[in-house]
């Protein structure tokens, strides 16, 4: 992974031009996660609270994005890149840095296209302000990111619980926590320095016919020894094996791996985005065939003769 230089959070900052996509539900958001793990290996850069997730898995590889703000000649040429996945990441990295009813813009040189992205979550104070990105910054935009990949690109509603780089809780409720049931996962690393990012199972491993629209964050065990969401690693034993929860007990707040300690991002999702292979219904986790397992799912049907 190549080096990234930390974005000092400079560049203007207007009101939003543009409908959010993602929709505040009292004090926190429902977030969707869309973001495909590409997307988090830095070749370009990828948000926490109630939210869809949507990055993708390249949004997770900065090779080349340096962080010393957007209106920098290092910014831009690595934007220029590749513009769609340079918007890409930088959406997911406002709306996890930035909080609500902020946005941060860029034109490229000789470009009559400015591109604005709007903040959620408020997870890094220091950054939003000017400042470098301190360490727990790093670590909380690193796990957000994480958090918001989908390896099936697909917009699905999950709750993001943590605490941001001043230590405060990302506002939640009781309702939140009851409709978003099915415990899920922890993300934890830091994409800025090189260490990776991690995740590990919180809820129930999947049984073998179940499948989920969240699988770089819910596996089963045989999804852990594929690892097949890299560069997310999937840590071999729950969460609570390396985590410590918040005092609420609601959600983790640091997870320790390998002797480095982390801020960390837990995550949520709702009991009807876990999929069951035999219930009828062929879904995009599942493939055609006659067995009863989501590789092989009588529910898509036979599979075409070669």
């Amino acid at each position: 992974m190549g080096a990234v230089v930390l974005l000092s959070a400079c560049g203007p900052v207007t009101p939003p031009e543009e409908p959010q996509e993602i929709a505040a539900h009292q004090q926190t958001l429902y977030e969707l996660n869309g973001l495909s793990p590409n997307g988090l290996a830095f070749n370009g850069l990828a948000f926490n609270g109630l939210a869809f997730n949507g990055l993708a898995f390249n949004g997770l590889a900065f090779n080349g994005l340096a962080f010393n703000g957007l209106s920098t000649a290092e910014f831009s040429s690595w934007f220029q890149a590749d513009p769609a996945l340079g918007n890409m990441v930088m959406k997911y990295v406002v709306a996890c840095a930035l909080p609500p009813g902020e946005t941060r813009s860029h034109t490229p040189p000789d470009s009559n296209i400015t591109y604005t992205w709007t903040g959620n979550l408020g997870l890094a104070p220091d950054w939003a302000n000017g400042a470098p990105a301190s360490l727990a910054e790093q670590q909380l935009i690193s796990a957000c990111l994480a958090a918001h990949t989908n390896k099936f690109g697909v917009r699905v509603p999950i709750s993001v619980l943590g605490r941001t780089g001043l230590g405060e809780a990302i506002p939640y409720t009781r309702q939140e926590l009851e409709d978003f049931a099915e415990k899920e996962a922890c993300f934890f690393g830091n994409l800025f320095t090189g260490e990776g990012i991690y995740v590990g199972n919180d809820g129930r491993m999947l049984h073998h016919n179940n499948s989920s629209s969240r699988a770089c964050a819910r596996s089963d065990e045989k999804e852990d020894e594929r690892q097949p969401c890299m560069p997310i690693v999937r840590v071999h034993h729950k969460c609570d094996k390396y985590c410590e929860k918040d005092k609420e007990k609601d959600f983790y707040a640091q997870c320790t791996y390998k002797g480095v300690t982390y801020q960390a991002i837990t995550t949520r999702m709702r009991k009807d985005d876990v999929f069951k292979c035999g219930d009828g219904v062929c879904q995009y986790t599942e493939s055609c065939g006659t067995g009863d397992n989501p590789d092989d799912c009588k529910d898509c049907g036979p599979c075409p003769a070669p």
